[in-house]
């Protein structure tokens, strides 16, 4: 369980902070600099979710999906400073529940 919070969160992190590289350099008019790390760090994202225990790829894929949306809202507040509103946290809390029931629902043997 320790190896797939980490990976999930490790991977939600990378992969945000590699497509933000990406939008600083595109759309923030930042360095073409900021390409190298961004594919560094998407790279450690794919890495990262080959950690997760899992049958099926699909599966874990699926269950990352609300990790990373509660990523992305942690990242607009402390990274971006924007202050997510009750929506922003409601829709989170959901997808984050929804994560939950793909990875630890109880599966056949």
């Amino acid at each position: 369980m320790q190896v797939t919070a980490f990976a999930y969160i490790g991977a939600a992190i990378a992969e945000i902070a590699g497509c933000f590289a990406f939008w600083a350099w595109l759309r923030m008019d930042k360095s073409p600099w900021w390409i190298a790390p961004g594919v560094l760090s998407l790279a450690l994202f794919a890495y990262l979710l080959t950690l997760i225990e899992a049958e099926h790829a699909g599966r874990t894929y699926a269950a990352y999906g609300g990790v990373y949306i509660v990523s992305a809202v942690l990242w607009l507040w402390v990274i971006e400073g924007g202050r997510p509103d009750r929506w922003d946290v409601i829709g989170a809390a959901v997808c984050l529940g929804g994560a939950a029931i793909i990875l630890f629902g109880p599966r056949p043997a």
